[in-house]
C-alpha cells in the first residue's frame, strides 16, 4: 500500500472520532440545559457515560471481530444501535434549541424541561420507526429503457441487490425474505452488486446459502463492494462459491446480445481506471447494449463516453440515517441515490437492503430494484 493511502485510514479515523466526541458533547450540553442538571457529580457522570457511549461501537466492533458468541453479537447491536439514536437525539435537540430561542421572544414561554422532554420523545419514537424500518426492505419499481435493446430482453425484470451487509447482525434470516421478495418479481436475473458481507467472517456459507433458492433462469452475478476489501475478497469468494451466483471479477458475459458487465471494488490503496478495464475486456463492443455493476457511483463521464447504457451501483446507503444524506449528497452529488437518465447512458444508485453500523434507517427506504427494461 502506497504512504500516501496508509496515512489516509488513520486520519480518516481521527476525523470519525473528532465528529463523534463532539456530538456527544453537543448532546451533553442539551441534557444539562433542558435538564437543568446541576452538581459536579451528576454532570461528571453525564460525561463519563457520552465518553463512554461513543468509544463502545470501537471497542464492541474489536471484540465481534475477535470473540463469536451472543454477548459481542449483542455489544455490537446495542453499541451501532446507539450511534443512530444518538444522532437521532442531536437532530431533535437542535431543533428544540432552535424552538426555545425562538419562542424567548415571547412573555410566556414554556420552560426548557419542555422542549428537551419533547426532543427526547421524538427522538426514541423516530428511532423505533427506524429500526422497524431497517427489516423490512421493500422493493421498488422502475423502468430503464437501453438502446438497441434485443427483443429477448423487452420486458423482462431484473433485480439489483445491493449493500445487504450480511454479518453478525443481518443473518441468513435477512437474506431469505430478501430472496423471498425477489422471487416473487418472477426477474429474468438477478444483479448483487457489492457489500454483501459487512466484513466480519463468521459463518459466510451459512449466510448466503439462501442464495441456492433464488429462481432467476438467466443467471446471479455479483460484484464486489468495499466491505469485502475489508473482509477480504478472496474470502468472499470462497464464500460464494457454494451458491450458483456467479462472481465477475473485471469479465463480461454476453447474454441474449447483452453485455454484462462486472467490475470488482478497488482493493485499499489500489486505485482503478474503469475506462482502462472496459478497453481490456476481450469483445466489448460499445455500440451493443450494455449494463455494468459497480459498486460505487462514479466514474459517470468515463462510463458514457465509453458507451454503457446503465451502471447499477449502491454504496451510498442514500446515507442511511437522518440527516446524513445531506452529506452523502456532498460527496457523490445528484447521483448518490435514484435513477439518473442521461442520452444513452442510464445509472441507478441503490438505498440498498441492509445497513452498516446501527440497525437503523431514517429518512429513506431499504430497497429491492425491480427494473423492467425496455
Amino acid at each position: 500500500m502506497p504512504r500516501s493511502a496508509s496515512l489516509v485510514i488513520p486520519f480518516f479515523l481521527l476525523i470519525v472520532l473528532g465528529i463523534l466526541f463532539l456530538s456527544h458533547f453537543f448532546i451533553y450540553l442539551s441534557l444539562v440545559h433542558f435538564f437543568d442538571i446541576t452538581g459536579s457529580a451528576r454532570k461528571g457522570t453525564l460525561a463519563l457515560i457520552l465518553t463512554l457511549l461513543p468509544l463502545s461501537f470501537i471497542a464492541s466492533s474489536i471484540l465481534a471481530r475477535r470473540v463469536i458468541s451472543p454477548l459481542s453479537t449483542a455489544l455490537y447491536f446495542a453499541s451501532g444501535l446507539w450511534l443512530g439514536v444518538g444522532l437521532t437525539l442531536m437532530t431533535f435537540f437542535a431543533v428544540a434549541w432552535a424552538a426555545w430561542g425562538a419562542t424567548k421572544l415571547f412573555a410566556h414561554s414554556p420552560g426548557p424541561a419542555a422542549f428537551g422532554g419533547t426532543a427526547v420523545v421524538l427522538a426514541a419514537l423516530y428511532s423505533g420507526y427506524g429500526v422497524w424500518n431497517a427489516y423490512h426492505p421493500r422493493t421498488k419499481d422502475l423502468v430503464v429503457k437501453i438502446k438497441n435493446l434485443p427483443p429477448e430482453w423487452r420486458g423482462r425484470k431484473v433485480v439489483q441487490l445491493s449493500d445487504v451487509h450480511l454479518g453478525r447482525v443481518l443473518g441468513a434470516e435477512f437474506l431469505a425474505r430478501l430472496v423471498e421478495k425477489i422471487n416473487a418479481e418472477n426477474p429474468s436475473m438477478v444483479f448483487i452488486t457489492g457489500d454483501l458481507f459487512d466484513g466480519f467472517d463468521a459463518g459466510l456459507e451459512k449466510l448466503v446459502a439462501p442464495l441456492n433458492n433464488l429462481h432467476g433462469p438467466w443467471g446471479t452475478y455479483f460484484v464486489t463492494g468495499n466491505h469485502e476489501t475489508y473482509l477480504g475478497t478472496e474470502r468472499a469468494y470462497e464464500a460464494l462459491k457454494c451458491t450458483p451466483a456467479r462472481i465477475l471479477r473485471d469479465e463480461m458475459v454476453v447474454i441474449h446480445g447483452v453485455q454484462i458487465i462486472g467490475i470488482s471494488y478497488p482493493e485499499r490503496g489500489h486505485p482503478k481506471d474503469l475506462a482502462a478495464v472496459l478497453k481490456g475486456l476481450p469483445g466489448f463492443d460499445p455500440r451493443l447494449p450494455s449494463i455494468l455493476l459497480y459498486h460505487s457511483p462514479t466514474h459517470i463521464e468515463q462510463m458514457k463516453a465509453a458507451g454503457i447504457n446503465l451502471q447499477l451501483s449502491g454504496h451510498a446507503h442514500q446515507g442511511q440515517l437522518f440527516p446524513i444524506q445531506f452529506i452523502s449528497r456532498l460527496v457523490h452529488g445528484m447521483y448518490f441515490h435514484g435513477l439518473h437518465a442521461e442520452g444513452d447512458y442510464t445509472l441507478y444508485t441503490s438505498s440498498g437492503a441492509g445497513t452498516w453500523g446501527p440497525t437503523m434507517r431514517t429518512g429513506n427506504q431499504p430497497e429491492i430494484a425491480v427494473i423492467r427494461l425496455e
